[in-house]
């Protein structure tokens, strides 16, 4: 991010470059694992953000949902977390970007093989398969298509266990053979473990099981409290308070040598429940107009227009939504770098022929296709402060 004022700027109407990109090659999430990696020695990665110093192990313990503005606003619930705000990003008291969208595939995949989203491949919740037409949900994996074809780069993970670092994930055991865990957090081995505290535990003497070692480890409940009740509910800042608790945990298990990175994969924020805020594709039948497929999610749409209709698609889009909504063809977010710095031929398709980004607190909800999505309290996806940014907080041993 370049001008940190344009996450303020709300111009009218919304043009395309006035989106806030993710901070790509510098500050961003695909930055972390290859800096870390490079200060270990492991070759063919680069130390993209320079605030960080090396170290011979670290540990990068994910918590799903937590982002940088609802960590600040809460600190009576996360004491400890609060109390390592100033140490994010090498001591700059500064944030990390996820990547766009900020949803959970995209993130985890730009984590772990270090790149951002128009090259790893998974550019949204769910997108268009071009070898089938059909929309792909690259959370779930369905429809199963060959995780290997539809993301072929090895992982950060597996370059350090190639090059003789530890490499180890640590999370839960329902995650352990999934095509979302294969094409993004494979390489050495995965423990899987239920409890938090049993993960923290295991993540520390996976840290301790080699000289050089990187370890993953991963809490998703604090993300599942926001979407079902909200960011401010009661039943979020309890997840916050247990997982402050972990963190502290794990802090204090540090073998020598370490350095423990608490981040995020996206924000958060509550969208009202009523026609203003919530918009019904399913029953606007301007949005509907030309549309073959509509994916994405709420926040962050990817619409696949009937062959011939991307202008109609496009124009029409702009008119409903453009003062909400940064509203951009596939070619002009590619341009505008909304998903990275380059575009694989094999994502180009992926990507919409149009793609509405929201700025102001609304969805873009399809009632009768995504009923469970549409139902969610806490939403993420788009590009504004509350759901790009995410801690970077670092304890050394």
């Amino acid at each position: 991010m370049a001008h940190p004022t344009a996450w303020e700027q709300h111009p009218e109407p919304l043009s395309v470059d006035s989106a806030p990109r993710p901070e790509y090659g510098g500050g961003s999430l695909a930055d972390l694992l290859p800096t870390l990696a490079a200060g270990m020695g492991v070759p063919g990665v680069t130390a993209a953000i320079g605030e960080l110093e090396p170290a011979d192990r670290a540990c990068v313990f994910l918590i799903d949902g937590l982002g940088w503005e609802q960590l600040k606003a809460h600190p009576e619930e996360a004491p400890f977390l609060a109390s390592l705000l100033g140490s994010s990003r090498g001591g700059t008291g500064r944030p990390l970007t996820t990547a766009y969208p900020a949803t959970t595939a995209t993130s985890l995949a730009s984590v772990g093989t270090g790149l951002p989203p128009g090259a790893h491949g998974l550019p949204g919740y769910t997108v268009r398969n071009p070898d089938t037409g059909e929309l792909m949900n690259q959370l779930r994996w369905q429809p199963w298509t060959a995780p290997g074809t539809w993301q072929p780069y090895p992982t950060v993970f597996q370059l350090a266990h190639d090059a003789g670092v530890h490499a180890a994930q640590v999370s839960s055991p329902a995650f352990a053979n999934t095509p979302l865990t294969k094409v993004a957090l494979s390489g050495g081995t995965f423990h899987g473990r239920l409890s938090g505290e049993d993960r923290m535990d295991l993540a520390a003497e996976q840290l301790a099981a080699g000289d050089r070692a990187l370890v993953y480890t991963y809490y998703a409940e604090v993300d599942g409290a926001g979407h079902r009740f909200g960011v401010d509910s009661d039943t979020w800042r309890g997840q916050l308070m247990y997982v402050d608790r972990l963190v502290q945990r794990l802090a204090e298990q540090l073998p020598p040598r370490s350095a423990l990175y608490v981040t995020a994969d996206h924000g958060m924020i509550d969208v009202p429940f009523d026609e203003e805020h919530r918009i019904d594709f399913d029953t606007d039948w301007e949005l509907r107009a030309g549309v073959a497929l509509l994916g994405g999610e709420g926040r962050a749409r990817h619409v696949y227009a009937v062959p011939g209709a991307q202008n109609d698609v496009l124009t029409c889009w702009r008119e409903v939504l453009g003062e909400q909504f940064w509203v951009a063809s596939r070619d002009e977010a590619i341009a505008a770098g909304w998903f990275g710095p380059r575009i694989d031929r094999r994502v180009h398709g992926r990507i919409g022929d149009v793609v509405a980004a929201a700025r102001d607190d609304v969805l873009i909800i399809a009632s009768e296709r995504e009923p469970k999505e549409s139902a969610m309290v806490g939403n993420h996806g788009s590009m504004t402060p509350a759901e790009q940014l995410v801690p970077l907080l670092e304890v050394r041993s």
